[in-house]
């Protein structure tokens, strides 16, 4: 059920691939920028409608568009934590993206979904922690849905990649 590659997000074939975002939903830079210029200019515009609605996304949190010129039917968007020192709330926020994320995929009928590394780019979040939280989120929210039939964490990096393949 659960499957780590390394490679491009914006490559894979999945029901909802998610994107690392800002609380702007604006694109920027790592997999953000890179899931924006792949996905195309309409899936920019949806974020626009989203921000005029909502006002943004909040850290912890997703919303969905289409998945433009993507390999996926859809894009969630979640806001990952901006590492200070652990003592933040950050681990509660980054297990909340994938909580969150997977919540939303449910609720769009998805079987797959392709998760980045959140919050280990610029935002400097401990790539070891993150990716023990990521892993055991994903792992406690399958053991109670099982419609989710596939995770795949995509690992841009070689250290990501060997992190968790290790936890895995």
């Amino acid at each position: 059920m659960i499957e780590v590659i390394k490679g491009d997000i914006t490559k894979v074939s999945a029901d909802i691939i998610v994107n690392a975002a800002n609380n702007t939903l604006l694109g920027g830079g790592g997999v953000d920028g890179a899931i924006h210029r792949a996905a195309g200019k309409a899936i920019l515009e949806q974020c626009l409608h989203i921000r005029h609605g909502q006002g943004g996304c909040k850290t912890g949190e997703a919303v969905i568009t289409t998945a433009g010129h993507l390999n996926a039917r859809y894009i969630i968007h979640t806001v990952g934590p901006l590492y200070q020192d652990g003592h933040h709330r950050e681990a509660a926020l980054l297990a909340a993206c994938y909580k969150n994320s997977l919540m939303l995929a449910l609720r769009y009928a998805a079987h797959s979904i392709a998760f980045p590394n959140i919050s280990t780019g610029i935002y400097g979040y401990p790539k070891q922690q993150a990716a023990s939280i990521a892993i055991a989120t994903v792992r406690a929210f399958l053991g109670e849905y099982t419609q989710i039939k596939k995770v795949l964490f995509v690992c841009y990096d070689q250290e990501n990649f060997t992190l968790y393949s290790n936890l895995l």
